[in-house]
């Protein structure tokens, strides 16, 4: 116990003339540092290519080698996909003999993370786009290039899967210049999983990204990439330094939050946590302060000397704006304590994750939750039920909408329940995103009819080698349902999609109030246009009357806007046989215990409460399966 970590000494360092190292290596020469990130669409081989260059440089031990070392979480291990961006430090000695520092930022690749992208790449100055050369560019391909781009990153393209007898790098090489129009005549032919061609990509990465710019002279300016809490350290945070050195035990300001820390611990993750004595320019690593919430540390805040700070700021990071929202309730009511404490948990490491408390008249008290889209969500919800035990009852998600009441005001509605009276509105405005589908061109046409079905208005339609392209306008709220399982199910997997969110449109909205014993259940009402109502409210109520079991007295579910009942549903009641002990006798005797048994259910009804199992509501969310 209390036993100090050595310094890190680099292993792979020149050693001296008696074999030591030498003594102040700690910080290295900035032309010798790349940052670098890899970008890709989802499943295109990220986090493998990440694997083998951390095995290729010896950064992780071979017994200690597992497959997507990156990824810790347990989801993200059982998923196969990434949620949190990790970095890793990797030393190279390349074949001119120089030794090198390669920062490595894994990136997730789903559509709803692209806020974790946009945060790794501000701290890099290049990319490898890695492109699975049998199924070639795709729509998050795409959209994580353009944030490349954007971020102004020299670009390193990778063939990835080259081993596959399906790949064709000469088509997808041509296709890399014709769809974003990068030169990929250089492009490094690899497979990740066999480790063929992973030498190229290290040597590619010194010779084609260009190394970081600082001065280490200069007042002390890093900027604060990410952070998460660890129930040992407090909040560590991952900071990138721009200029200056950053030693243990030096007094830091957060220029945003105009917090003051000491630094207690500085180091690097290989891809454990390793101490070193100062990071100098241009490298990534972590520090701890005894900084006891991850809300105090914002992401894109510029960290500084206390006494000799820089003059100005980074300009950061806009917030993540959460698109869509669902209720979150425990389903024993003892729980909402744990529910709160576990969600202010999840909150340390997830700054897009928003929540507030709502009561709810069906479910009693719990959260309404903001999300970046439904596979946020998604984990979200998974992540409170493993890592904290909690049964949840999620309502159906809904995105925010802008309503106009008559005297002007605009409001923002983000629970159907808490929708004004409809005399008071002028005007419901829903969000529209921008939709880019690729997809082969047999299942061109059922993406279309999808599409059309979701209200969408076709903007642009080309063609990619034998790809469609299709650009949609749709309403977010179509989209938020199940829509990506849908256009994977008729594409057979093979289309790829990814959307950005554009503006509000006016639309004639209306609620759609589901009813169970005739008592509204508000955690079901949701907002739908008025054409797909009817439609929806079918859905829903043939849905429960499969889901809710059977109670000693009829139920009758009822889909409702306003006053006017659209579709209707009954549950049987279970019946007992009262008559099985009457034998023999008059008709009259066995009438007479039937109208008893008639009246106690007419009363039960009355008085009776309705159990809802947690599936009716998590049916909502699927609505055409």
């Amino acid at each position: 116990m209390g036993k100090q970590l050595p310094v890190f000494r680099d292993v792979r360092l020149p050693r001296g003339p008696h074999g030591c190292y030498p003594a102040t290596m700690t910080t290295h020469p900035i032309e010798n540092v790349r940052n670098f990130s890899i970008v890709a669409h989802i499943d295109h081989g990220k986090s493998t290519l990440a694997d083998r260059l951390i095995q290729q440089t010896g950064t992780v031990a071979a017994r200690d080698m597992v497959e997507q070392v990156l990824d810790s979480m347990d989801i993200e291990r059982e998923r196969g996909i990434t949620i949190k961006a990790q970095t890793v430090r990797l030393d190279y000695i390349a074949k001119d003999g120089k030794a090198y520092i390669l920062n490595l930022m894994d990136t997730p690749g789903h559509v709803d993370f692209a806020y974790e992208v946009s945060r790794s790449l501000a701290a890099c100055e290049g990319s490898l786009l890695v492109v699975d050369a049998s199924q070639g560019v795709e729509a998050q391909t795409l959209a994580n290039v353009y944030h490349a781009l954007d971020a102004g990153h020299e670009i390193v393209p990778v063939l990835n899967k080259i081993d596959l007898p399906a790949a064709e790098p000469d088509r997808i090489k041509q296709q890399i210049e014709d769809v974003i129009g990068l030169d990929a005549s250089q492009a490094v032919p690899i497979s990740a999983k066999t480790g063929i061609g992973i030498d190229l990509v290290l040597e590619a990465i010194v010779t084609r990204l260009p190394p970081p710019k600082g001065d280490e002279t200069a007042p002390l300016k890093a900027m604060l990439v990410d952070s998460y809490y660890d129930a040992y350290l407090g909040v560590v945070v991952i900071v990138r330094i721009i200029d200056g050195v950053m030693k243990k035990g030096q007094r830091i300001k957060m220029m945003g939050t105009d917090a003051h820390y000491e630094v207690e611990k500085i180091g690097v993750f290989k891809p454990k946590m390793l101490d070193v004595a100062q990071l100098g320019p241009g490298e990534v690593g972590f520090i701890t302060a005894q900084i006891k919430q991850v809300a105090d540390t914002r992401v894109g805040d510029t960290i500084t000397d206390e006494k000799k700070g820089c003059a100005e700021a980074l300009p950061g990071f806009k917030p993540a704006q959460p698109v869509v929202f669902c209720g979150l309730f425990p389903v024993d009511a003892a729980e909402f304590d744990d529910l709160r404490a576990a969600m202010g948990k999840l909150r340390l490491n997830d700054a897009s994750f928003t929540f507030e408390m709502e009561s709810s008249a069906a479910l009693g008290f719990g959260f309404r939750c903001g999300f970046l889209g439904l596979l946020h969500l998604e984990i979200i919800q998974e992540r409170l039920q493993r890592e904290f035990n909690l049964d949840l009852i999620a309502t159906a998600p809904s995105v925010v909408y802008h309503i106009t009441l008559n005297n002007g005001e605009v409001i923002d509605l983000h629970n159907p329940a808490d929708m004004p009276d409809i005399v008071k509105i002028d005007e419901i405005a829903e969000p529209w995103i921008r939709a880019t589908i690729l997809t082969p061109d047999e299942y061109l046409g059922s993406v279309l009819k999808l599409c059309q079905e979701r209200r969408g208005l076709q903007v642009d339609l080309s063609y990619v080698g034998k790809r469609a392209m299709a650009v949609y306008d749709l309403p977010l709220n179509e989209v938020v349902f199940d829509f990506y399982d849908r256009l994977k199910s008729i594409s057979k997997g093979y289309a790829s999609f990814d959307y950005a969110l554009t503006d509000y449109r006016a639309g004639d909205l209306v609620k759609m109030s589901i009813l169970v014993n005739a008592e509204p259940v508000d955690a079901l009402s949701m907002l739908v246009h008025r054409t797909r109502a009817d439609m929806r409210g079918r859905v829903m109520v043939e849905k429960l009357k499969e889901l809710i079991p059977p109670h000693m007295f009829q139920i009758p579910i009822q889909a409702a806007l306003g006053g006017k009942i659209i579709a209707r549903e009954t549950v049987r009641a279970l019946r007992k046989d009262v008559t099985a002990k009457c034998y023999g006798g008059d008709a009259t005797r066995k009438r007479k215990l039937l109208e008893k048994q008639k009246e106690g259910k007419k009363r039960m009804r009355q008085f009776g409460k309705v159990e809802i199992p947690q599936e009716a509501f998590i049916a909502a969310l699927k609505m055409d399966s």
